[in-house]
């Protein structure tokens, strides 16, 4: 019998959604223990890569499921303990959990290329674009992909002058609208806003995020999620709907709130739904993504639709929306991160054919 692949979970990180990448992590490894030898690879709040075995111990506490942080008494930085890097040659591919900056913004994707690793989702220029908001929605407008009404605003133009910002909000996107950090996921630092009072709080709650904010048109709209699949030959699966009670889509909605649903298979028209599902296959093939990606709709009540946001590293748990929308089309949890790694690996294969 051939030895089994050693597949690297990395995942924790330094950004907000760490607890979020723990806990896709903790189910994906487990699944993927069905076809590899999974190497667990935490990277601790401060940027400390732990070696397996301190991976392991540390998944091994009784937390509460996305409470759970990984820590090291170590100084902060990838360079604090470079040994722990080494195992990335004693694997054969890379499942990347790490969601926000320095995970999901091509930063990880980077070094893994440098390594050599072939690993699994989009690749360093599709993973920055699509961590980006505001570059993303640009890339999308000029590909001929309608995306909501927004404008970009930078820390510096603000602190310079507020109230000519918010006179510019008011004149082109009005109230209600969203505040969000250009960089950023799991719906933290976002804030609705009603009024010019609203905004300042919402755009310094954001800036503490990231110096370059959005401030978009708030929709009225249902929420309809697509998961693409595949890489020079990407197939969209079939659609769900987000419905939750709180006053939008927030990280309390997403991840800890029982009375949100999530609603698969979306009820729209069979018409509607191939109008999506085309959508968000050319939106993924606009940033050139490759491996997986879920797509964030608008579906207004005229039947307009926009493409919200590509999110190229979506949560993963087997209660996620992008592992949802793949088992009511047939593949199951773990048969969804096989063929990502083999994906992954094509992908790779490509690349070093040039």
């Amino acid at each position: 019998m051939a030895d089994r692949e050693r597949l690297g979970v990395i995942f924790g990180g330094q950004s907000v959604e760490h607890e979020v990448s723990v806990y896709s992590a903790q189910h994906v490894a487990e699944a993927a223990r069905e076809r590899f030898d999974v190497v667990p690879i935490g990277v601790t709040k401060t940027g400390v890569w732990l070696t397996p075995e301190e991976t392991e111990r540390q998944l091994t506490r009784d937390d509460e499921a996305f409470h759970k942080t990984l820590e090291s008494p170590e100084e902060s930085g990838i360079l604090a303990r470079t040994e722990a890097l080494s195992v990335l040659r004693e694997i054969d591919a890379a499942f990347p959990l790490i969601h926000g900056v320095f995970g999901e913004d091509g930063t990880l994707q980077g070094l893994l290329e440098l390594a050599g690793v072939p690993y699994v989702g989009a690749g360093v220029a599709a993973s920055a674009i699509g961590m980006d908001k505001a570059l993303m929605k640009r890339f999308l407008r000029q590909s001929g992909v309608d995306v909501v009404d927004h404008i970009v605003v930078r820390s510096t133009l603000y602190r310079a002058g507020g109230d000519e910002i918010a006179a510019a909000v008011e004149a082109s996107i009005g109230y209600p609208a969203f505040v969000k950090p250009a960089n950023g996921g799991s719906s933290v630092g976002i804030s609705k806003v009603h009024s010019r009072e609203d905004l300042g709080r919402a755009l310094c709650l954001a800036f503490h995020h990231d110096r370059k904010v959005l401030v978009e048109q708030a929709m009225d709209a249902r929420e309809i999620e697509c998961a693409v699949l595949g890489n020079d030959d990407p197939q969209a699966s079939p659609l769900g709907e987000i419905r939750y009670q709180r006053e939008f889509y927030d990280y309390e909605a997403k991840y800890l709130d029982p009375n949100t649903e999530l609603i698969v298979p979306a009820d729209v028209s069979d018409d509607t739904a191939e109008s999506i599902r085309e959508l968000a296959v050319r939106g993924y093939r606009a940033l050139d993504c490759a491996g997986m990606g879920r797509m964030d709709f608008f579906l207004t009540h005229d039947g307009d639709v926009y493409l919200d946001e590509i999110n190229t590293l979506p949560g993963f748990s087997p209660t996620s929306m992008y592992p949802l929308l793949w088992q009511h089309a047939g593949l199951s949890y773990a048969d969804l991160i096989a063929k990502l790694v083999d994906l992954g690996k094509e992908r790779h294969r490509e690349r070093a054919d040039g």
